[in-house]
Parts: C-alpha cells; structure tokens; sequence
C-alpha cells in the first residue's frame, strides 16, 4: 500500500508479468479485470501517472503526487517475478504513522517475491515502506591511488552521463544514464538514481558530463530495500579515454561481474 500524500512515485518491473493498480476503494485504475492498459498519462488518486511498457517487457510507473488517496500496488502474475523495484516519499508526521521512527538511510525499493502462477493471469498484493534521512556527510575528493582498490571492491563501475539533479530532504538524488559498464556485481538499468547523503554537491557533478564512477549497493536491515549510494570515497572522476585505458587492463585482475550485465548505450 502507498498512502495518501506520497510524492515522488516511481515502480519498475522487468518480466512479464503485468503491473496494476488499484485506488483507495480497491477499483483497478491501471491494468486489472482481465484487461491491460495501453501506456500513457492517466489522472489516479488527485495526480497524475505516466505508465510506460516497452516491447521487451519493461514496464513502469511514475507518479509526482502528493496523492488523495491510498494506492495498492498489485502484480498480474503469468511468470515467476525476478523482483519489482519501488519508491516513494511521506512527510515527516505521515513517515511515522505508517513506519515508526526508525531512520536508516533512505532508498529505493526492491522486492523479489513471487507467487505461484498455476493460472494464465493472477493478481498479486505487494506492499511497501519508506525511511527517512540522517545527517548527511560531505564527500572528499576522490582519491585517485585507490582506483584499482575500489574497482575490485565496488558493486558498480561505471561510465555514466548526468541527466538531472534533485534535492530531497537531506540527501541529492541524480539521474543517470549508463553508458558503460566496465564491472557490475548486480543488474543495472539503462537509467539508474544515484543517491549522496549531503546536500554540498559532493562530489561536484555537472548535468550532461560524463564521468567514471565506482559506487556500491546499499540495502536496509530487513534486505528488502535498495539503492545506489555514492559514499564518502567512492572514486568518481571526469571522462576521459586516458581513464578508460586504465581501467581495461583492471578486469583481469577483479573477475567477480555479475551474472547479468546490461546492455550498453553508444554515446
């Protein structure tokens, strides 16, 4: 369930099984009753929802809010599901209605419960939670003699293109586009947020420049949460070919990629 007064929603699923949506009085609004809807903008709960699917089974939700109404979070299940990806943000007072007053660092969200899918079509809940933000931390400068060190120890090593930059709370958010991926521990999407507790523009990234960053996988105590954190040290430098051939040779020596690696974007 994502309550009443969210903003900033964003679902994303990756399989064949279809997203759906139901309102506050438990009617579909996106997918549901045996039918699916076509992509596009809807008005849902006060707001509005831009729904996009792609040929190759990507799908989508993104809604600015605030919302009216509570909204549940449904699966049309005709395939086992890899794991659905969800966030959401609630005003202080509301956070702690729904969640209590933990606060562990925020983050998106990410599931990997499936159910059984003995019929052609069945309509599974899921649910959610959010958390809120600390005291952020200012990043130094990258430390340019623990290149080798980071590329073996990071999640992520990749060469991406800043789309956009956002403050929330304490924390910026940055939408990225991945151009590149020289090592990957887990799947990454074409476009990824990455997220800086600190609001200092540590390190300074410029909207449209490309840049080499080695990040890592932050998920919460219950590993039900996730997201791409941009730590302290985490080794972040400009683009350019001279910082692509050192990074090549680098691979042999960290031979731990990920199972899944994404395909890559000319730019």
């Amino acid at each position: 369930m994502i309550p009443a007064g969210a903003t900033h929603i964003r679902v994303t699923d990756n399989s064949k099984n279809y997203l759906a949506l139901q309102n506050g009085r438990s009617q579909f609004v996106i997918n549901g009753n045996w039918k699916i809807s076509i992509p596009g903008e809807y008005n849902v709960a006060g707001t509005k929802l831009v729904y996009r699917r792609s040929a190759d089974t990507w799908e989508s939700f993104e809604v600015p809010g605030p919302t009216r109404e509570d909204l549940h979070l449904m699966v049309l299940a005709t395939d086992r599901n890899p794991g659905i990806e969800y966030e959401y943000w609630l005003p202080p007072d509301q956070y702690a209605l729904y969640h209590g007053r933990r606060s562990p660092l925020r983050q998106a969200h990410h599931t990997a419960n499936y159910l059984p899918w003995d019929r052609p079509a069945t309509t599974a809940r899921t649910t959610t939670t959010t958390t809120t933000t600390p005291p952020g931390l200012l990043l130094s400068p990258p430390d340019h003699t623990g290149r080798q060190r980071q590329y073996c120890q990071k999640d992520f090593v990749f060469r991406a293109r800043v789309l956009g930059k956002l403050y929330r709370g304490e924390e910026t958010r940055y939408d990225v586009q991945i151009i590149h991926t020289y090592r990957n521990s887990f799947r990454l999407e074409h476009r990824e947020f990455l997220w800086a507790p600190n609001l200092c523009d540590c390190p300074h990234l410029e909207e449209g420049k490309q840049y080499i960053m080695m990040v890592r996988r932050h998920i919460n105590y219950e590993h039900t949460l996730n997201r791409i954190l941009l730590e302290e040290d985490s080794y972040v430098v400009p683009y350019r070919p001279r910082e692509d051939e050192l990074l090549r040779p680098l691979e042999t020596l960290c031979r731990n990629r990920g199972p899944k690696r994404p395909a890559e974007l000319r730019g």
